[in-house]
């Protein structure tokens, strides 16, 4: 059987307050092998991580993401909707700039998964502020990696914004994700720009051969989100490569690996 890499799905997120900063402490506390996170533009131009377009689902605030500057987004309360919320609430939205500050600081090797969210009112701003921020953390190339020993993958549901990676930054890794998808994609072909396919636990369970012929083709599969055993079960079976769960902790475990 094989060992896939472990990502935690917005932090040990089932846990704890999903994009919020305690989340992903706790995960590398884990013993994840890597982080997975959504990033979204400010309206005065900062990545941050957040899943929704709109801000009432994780926060005690209203409105679209990309309408509001940094600082009013630093205002609001993005843990206390959790059922395992802190007792003193996480104030502020989590930027990916800190979270790879703290990534880099964890001191050991630890690999970062980036979706960009489309559609996007700023369309390809989201990709080059992305590859903006990367480089000034010395992140956007292999040897940059090699060094500070974190590696960034960059995932998108948009194969326009996987093609924009690849010329923005051709070093980086990219992972073209879907749950549907053409027929190629299906006979395990990546699209142009895309190194890796991210299938949903949900398309994959009906088409389990994707997995076999992208391997055939040399390339890798990373599936989200697998949290069930019964998946978690399917997806060693299958030997895919990257493993991306909300419950990082009972994936390991089921690998024998905490």
């Amino acid at each position: 059987m094989t060992r896939p890499l472990v990502f935690a799905h917005r932090g040990s997120s089932a846990a704890l307050p999903e994009h919020t900063l305690l989340a992903y402490r706790r995960a590398i506390d884990e013993g994840v092998d890597g982080l997975e996170c959504d990033v979204r533009l400010t309206r005065d131009g900062h990545l941050v991580c957040i899943h929704d377009a709109s801000l009432q689902r994780t926060s005690n605030g209203h409105g679209r993401v990309s309408g509001l500057t940094l600082a009013e987004l630093s205002e609001l309360d993005f843990s206390s909707w959790h059922p395992g919320a802190p007792p003193e609430p996480e104030i502020g939205i989590l930027t990916l700039d800190r979270l790879l500050t703290t990534a880099l600081s964890a001191g050991r090797p630890l690999r970062l998964l980036v979706e960009t969210k489309h559609p996007s009112r700023y369309g390809a701003r989201v990709e080059e502020s992305l590859v903006q921020l990367l480089t000034r953390h010395g992140l956007h190339s292999a040897a940059g990696a090699r060094q500070r020993g974190v590696t960034v993958t960059v995932m998108s549901f948009s194969p326009l914004a996987v093609r924009r990676i690849r010329t923005l930054a051709p070093d980086l890794p990219t992972v073209f994700l879907f749950e549907w998808a053409t027929p190629s994609v299906w006979d395990g072909r990546a699209p142009a720009g895309a190194d890796l396919l991210g299938p949903g636990i949900k398309a994959l369970r009906n088409r389990t051969e994707v997995v076999r012929r992208a391997h055939d083709r040399g390339t890798e599969v990373y599936v989200w989100t697998v949290n069930e055993p019964a998946d978690v079960e399917l997806v060693l079976r299958l030997g895919v490569d990257g493993v991306i769960s909300d419950r990082p902790a009972e994936v390991l475990s089921r690998l024998g690996r905490r």
